[in-house]
């Protein structure tokens, strides 16, 4: 069967001509007006897809007949989330979707400016009249108005304060002035107690603003129109996502007392009915995934500033004179804008839609796409679909809407491909479920392979490890993420939290603490011992193997023989390697999982032996004597390098030698140097005839001869002391193997 089939994405396309129009304007345009003539048809809820990402699908269906309208209303809320995805079907070769026309959300400032009196931001009674200058308006003032009639009838002038007396004080007072029969007249707008005005447009217009405010008061909820057309009793269907609680589970986990059976695994799902009608005899699904959903602000009329643009005034011509011009490419003069594209309308391209925004009416919903179970259809599953038809209405519609875009940007009107790893829940039978309820439904029941563990992991309980159990999820259902509470035969055993866990994939659950179970973790010594030394140009590179013990004590007490999983810190991120030690069961980012048995009232243990390198650099410097040393003493260091390091020693001493002798000519040339400062200080002291001076003076004479000798000794070697520092460094820097 063929089927028309609008998709409400093209709905804003639509709204940017018609939106602000009543709905009677809009049909009657269309030449359809006398669907409005006939009362609504109703479409109960047949069909919801809830999903555990806050959204959920919602399917109306029924028949109708001829020409029809259906009326729907939805919180103001869901709106924008209805004109995103929601899908029109009708299943008849004569039928189509005429038009949909909803609540329109005019800015509630833009509307009431809109009129010819500007009720926006609460204004006075004096702001009110200021906007109606030049219109007449009949006045009633109060008998206590000294000088003035009852009534008066004239044309507003305007408002203005002036200065009253009241009593002893003078007061600021608004008056209205008025051009009456007699003249001009003042009247106090404290004195006046009814004012109408003449003019009935003026009248109409105050009470559509009113009715405008009042109206804005109640946004609780918007109405939306479905209209069909065609011929004769015919199947039609409305679907659309909207805002809805996720949909949870929780889980019963009976466990044999006798260990002798399978576990058995009994799920639930709450759902809740948020809407305002109840949902009787529903087909219901439950989408275990997240699909990606978000709220885009379509309800809201969106304006554009534009600049506004003064006219230009031209006054009278005189004489013209012409200049010199720069030439464009045709030779013409050209004086306008420095830049000829400026000059060019701007037309603004419609902004294209993003693949797939048909929402589910393309591979998803109903679409003309097949696809996965995974993947909901809109139509229910006993509709057979003609596959040619279905892509010639493709086509149709896809030129149709083309035309009416004039040639804009559109996205693609089906787009077929599975989103996600989805698993759907189908509840087999019809569920009613009133208004603002929520309801309990069983979704698995099945028997899963398990078997008992102890779980210790000291972080989360440092002497006694968990009860628990390792199942394996032969439910052939995905299992959405929720709480379980575990039975043994009939007795309560504890709660616990399970993970989503995809079919055939096993999960460890526990519930209650082993106390017949005790484990004493133990650290060992350790030890360190380097592995290997090497050197590239200069640089000691060394590799020490580091390695670690701990051992676990496991002392059962029980009655009953225990599996005890040791979970171990996981850490061959950080180089570090199992040795010695059983491979583990489980393997994952955060634990291992070793398994030990014990058996009932026995003590074992479990040793967990680990193993790491630690780099180490060292770079030799002429400082480095004891390094060197060091690393000649190493077992591990290869001949080739020890004699490359004894070979440095020898230079070592060389440049040792050269620097003691500098040493050994610095110290003379010190000890002179304070012995000729001892007989300068006695000649200053001592008589010139005195035998002794010229002791001094010969001996001084001496000394500096002998300073001038050691003095360039002491150039010889501290060049010889260079070299030798400079070959010895050279050496070490070029140290390899």
């Amino acid at each position: 069967m063929s089927k028309a089939k609008w998709l409400l994405w093209a709905a804003p396309v639509a709204g940017a001509v018609g939106l602000g129009v009543c709905v009677d304007q809009w049909l009657s345009a269309a030449g359809e007006a006398k669907q409005d003539l006939k009362p609504a048809v109703t479409l109960p809820i047949s069909r919801v897809v809830l999903f555990n990402s806050g959204v959920g699908y919602f399917s109306r269906s029924g028949e109708v007949e001829g020409d029809a309208r259906v009326d729907l209303t939805f919180p103001e809320g869901d709106v924008n989330d209805l004109l995103k995805s929601m899908v029109l079907e009708d299943f008849s070769t004569t039928g189509r979707v005429s038009a949909v026309s909803y609540d329109s959300r005019e800015p509630i400032a833009r509307t009431l400016s809109s009129f010819a009196i500007n009720l926006t931001g609460s204004p006075t009674l004096a702001g009110i009249l200021g906007q109606l200058r030049g219109e007449r308006v009949e006045v009633a003032v109060s008998a206590t108005a000294a000088n003035q009639p009852g009534k008066l009838s004239g044309t507003i002038v305007g408002i203005e304060k002036q200065r009253v007396p009241a009593g002893t004080q003078v007061l600021d007072a608004e008056v209205l002035n008025l051009w009456c029969a007699e003249g001009l007249r003042a009247v106090k707008l404290g004195d006046v107690q009814t004012l109408r005005f003449s003019n009935p447009v003026i009248e109409s217009e105050f009470r559509r603003a009113l009715d405008v405010l009042a109206l804005s008061h109640d946004s609780q909820k918007k109405a939306v129109s479905l209209h069909f057309a065609g011929d004769g009793r015919r199947r039609v269907q409305v679907g659309y996502v909207t805002e809805a609680p996720i949909w949870k589970t929780s889980y019963r986990l009976l466990l044999d007392a006798g260990n002798k059976e399978k576990p058995y695994l009994q799920g639930w799902a709450m759902v809740e009915n948020p809407t305002d009608e109840d949902w009787a005899g529903v087909k219901m699904a439950l989408v275990s995934g997240r699909p990606i959903s978000f709220k885009m602000d379509l309800y809201n009329p969106l304006y554009v500033n534009r600049p506004t643009v003064e006219p230009e005034l031209f006054a009278s011509l005189r004489p013209v004179t012409y200049s010199g011009g720069f030439k464009d490419s045709n030779g013409l003069a050209y004086n306008g804008p420095a830049d000829a594209k400026a000059a060019k309308p701007m037309i603004a391209a419609a902004p294209a839609a993003p693949p797939g925004s048909g929402g589910f009416g393309g591979g998803g919903f109903g679409g003309p796409g097949g696809g996965p179970e995974s993947r909901m259809r809109l139509a229910d599953t006993d509709e057979k679909r003609d596959a040619a038809d279905r892509k010639r209405y493709a086509n149709d519609f896809g030129r149709e809407l083309a035309s009416k875009m004039n040639q804009g940007v559109v996205g693609n009107a089906a787009t077929s491909g599975a989103l996600g790893d989805f698993f759907q829940y189908t509840i087999d039978h019809p569920v009613t479920l009133p208004r603002q309820k929520s309801a309990l439904l069983p979704i698995v029941g099945k028997e899963v392979e398990g078997a008992r563990v102890s779980i210790y992991n000291p972080a989360v309980q440092a002497k006694h490890p968990l009860l628990g159990l390792r199942f394996k999820n032969t439910s052939g259902a995905h299992l959405n993420q929720g709480p379980v509470t575990v039975f043994e035969g009939s007795v309560y055993a504890g709660d616990t939290r399970v993970l989503d866990v995809q079919p055939n994939e096993e999960r460890l659950v526990s519930y209650a603490i082993d106390l017949g179970t005790e484990v004493d973790p133990t650290a060992g010594a350790g030890k360190q011992q380097i592995t290997r030394v090497k050197a590239v140009k200069g640089i000691v590179h060394t590799v020490t193997q580091v390695t670690e013990e701990k051992t676990y004590r496991i002392a059962n007490r029980s009655a009953t023989d225990r599996t005890v999983l040791i979970e171990h810190p996981n850490r061959t991120a950080q180089q570090v390697k199992l040795v010695d030690t059983p491979k583990p069961v489980d393997d994952t980012p955060e634990v291992l999982r070793f398994q030990a048995p014990v058996a009932a009232g026995r003590t074992t243990t479990f040793t967990v032996k680990e193993q790491r390198d630690v780099a180490t650099t060292i770079a030799l410097s002429n400082g480095a004597e004891d390094q060197i040393r060091y690393f000649l003493s190493l077992n591990e260091a290869t001949p080739a390098l020890k004699k490359k390091l004894a070979e440095a020693l020898q230079i070592k001493d060389g440049w040792d030698g050269a620097a003691r002798e500098l040493r050994q000519v610095q110290e003379e040339l010190r000890r002179l140097t304070a012995d000729q400062d001892r007989i300068r200080k006695n000649l200053r002291e001592t008589p010139r005839e005195a035998e002794v001076y010229a002791t001094y003076l010969k001996k001084l004479s001496d000394q500096e001869k002998e300073i001038d000798a050691l003095t360039a000794k002491e150039k010889q070697h501290t060049a010889a002391e260079f070299a030798a520092r400079k070959k010895y460094e050279d050496y070490l820097a070029n140290i390899s193997d």
